[in-house]
């Protein structure tokens, strides 16, 4: 079984739905720190210029080490309205938009507490999108010990996974020897970012995955999957 994990992030791109498309088995690391100014509570859109930052607003004042599964938002801003604004602007003339419109209105309608539960119902509904149904976990749901690789490989363990799919970063952090006394297969992502027709002339990599989902509607799990 081909097991991977990654934290939940805010529209995530589409090498996250790639990895886990490739894998039996994902699991959300929500039990792990919360780091800020990565992508766990932001991400980009194309615009007509280039592209801009969609940022989730977390409260973090006095909370230096809380986990992601803990992270609340700061909903004392308008930033549903916000975000749900900016992607109307930019992709109603997206010749998939209006196909999806309804559906992400109805997520940025609703309330939302925590960031994790807002990361995960976004990803469910574009795993659904883009035809993908590997089963999803929680980390939080094992109470394991452990960090770093060593965390990722109790991950396997408990789940009998003989194969662990890490993106193409853990190159650089990874102690391969962990998995190898486990004899747990270490396979590194290798996802080649695919160029496809977007609203506006030219082409911007590493969009939130909405960009594909709205230029090329239901061509897009072709597209992910290669």
């Amino acid at each position: 079984m081909i097991v991977s994990v990654h934290q939940p992030q805010y529209l995530p791109w589409i090498g996250y739905f790639h990895k886990i498309a490739k894998s039996d088995l994902f699991v959300y690391l929500d039990d792990v720190q919360y780091k800020k100014r990565e992508f766990q509570n932001r991400n980009r859109i194309r615009t007509k210029t280039e592209w801009q930052w969609l940022t989730v607003p977390v409260i973090t004042k006095e909370r230096f080490l809380q986990k992601i599964s803990e992270v609340e938002l700061d909903n004392t801003s308008r930033w549903q309205e916000k975000h749900w604004n900016s992607i109307k602007i930019n992709y109603s003339h997206a010749p998939f938009f209006k196909d999806y419109r309804e559906d992400f209105e109805n997520i940025y309608s609703r309330k939302h507490d925590r960031l994790a539960g807002l990361n995960i119902e976004i990803t469910a509904y574009l795993l659904k999108c883009f035809g993908i149904s590997t089963p999803v976990k929680l980390e939080s749901e094992f109470g394991l010990p452990g960090a770093s690789t060593e965390r990722i490989v109790n991950i396997c363990k408990k789940l009998g996974a003989d194969t662990y799919f890490s993106g193409a970063g853990g190159k650089d952090y990874m102690d391969e020897t962990l998995f190898e006394k486990e004899n747990i297969k270490l396979v590194y992502q290798d996802f080649k970012h695919p160029v496809y027709k977007q609203a506006y002339p030219g082409f911007e990599p590493y969009m939130s995955a909405i960009d594909l989902l709205f230029n090329c509607g239901p061509e897009s799990p072709k597209i992910i999957k290669g």
